[in-house]
């Protein structure tokens, strides 16, 4: 939980602080963009809730916060917590859910589930929670774990041993995911499913993938992701571990194929025509090459 004595000078006064615990993760400015902002390195409370629906969006915030950073000392606080917790996972369209609870070991990463009659499938990992188990459980477990690189793995091994699922990671990214059953190589397309399309983007890491389902939502994990401050596509030279280079052919190789969502495990969501979307990532490929 987060301390009192450690409250950042920045917060605006009130129900809700952030502490100096803040690993500047982006997840509660994702969330509540009304309630965290930005601090040179940390987040802050910028504005405290006006109405119930920011003040449950500040709770949700609160929820996936990796290290406990964000403290609530309002009305009730604790009964509205254990009522917030039963929003996740959140629905963001279709039968794709926001996993919420995210983990410090994969740096706060986001983690979505996708509900398939052809078996569910989660994507990057959250925390491993009893309450995640329940609901998961009751949506009908978890056939795959997909993952999307090796620096965002969390509690993937915790879920696969409880729900028997077959784990999935480039063969170049195996050292995220030692006891991964199936192991993805080369740089082909790959469909594991009639509606999961597995695409192999290196640049972020060696083997990074990115997967498209439904040809309408892409989970890119760390390639590409919506920066909201610029309100454009965007991505990270400065946490290329592997290829610049080849990030950029990996990014122009998306173009060829149809979605709306971009849902990445850092950065913003966004979702845009897919006419729209092809647009932005021809603009982020000549910016990434200047970039150069």
């Amino acid at each position: 939980m987060a301390d009192p004595s450690k409250i950042l000078k920045a917060n605006v006064k009130g129900e809700f602080f952030v502490d100096s615990t803040c690993i500047d993760c982006d997840v509660c400015r994702e969330i509540a963009p009304e309630i965290f902002a930005d601090w040179g390195g940390y987040s802050y409370v910028r504005s405290q809730p006006r109405n119930e629906a920011e003040r449950r969006k500040a709770v949700q915030a609160l929820i996936c916060c990796p290290v406990g950073a964000i403290g609530f000392v309002g009305d009730n606080s604790k009964s509205l917590i254990l009522n917030v917790i039963n929003d996740f996972p959140i629905l963001i369209e279709d039968d794709v859910f926001y996993c919420g609870f995210n983990s410090e070991k994969s740096y706060s990463a986001n983690s979505y589930f996708i509900k398939n009659p052809k078996g569910n499938l989660l994507v990057d990992s959250p925390r491993f929670t009893s309450h995640l188990v329940r609901k998961f459980e009751s949506m009908g477990g978890i056939k795959y774990i997909f993952l999307t690189h090796r620096d965002d793995v969390a509690d993937a091994e915790s879920f696969a041993s409880y729900f028997n699922s077959t784990i999935i990671i480039h063969k170049d990214d195996l050292i995220g995911g030692k006891s991964a059953d199936f192991i993805i190589e080369g740089e082909e397309p790959f469909q594991i499913e009639q509606e999961f399309l597995i695409i192999p983007t290196p640049g972020h890491t060696e083997g990074h993938c990115v997967l498209l389902y439904k040809n309408k939502f892409l989970f890119t994990g760390d390639h590409i992701w919506w920066d909201r401050d610029k309100n454009c596509l965007s991505a990270g030279k400065s946490v290329c571990w592997y290829s610049w280079e080849e990030q950029i052919k990996s990014v122009e190789k998306l173009i060829e194929f149809d979605f709306e969502w971009i849902l990445p495990g850092h950065g913003g969501r966004m979702k845009l025509p897919k006419d729209k979307v092809k647009e932005e990532l021809k603009k982020l490929v000549e910016r990434m090459k200047r970039w150069r």
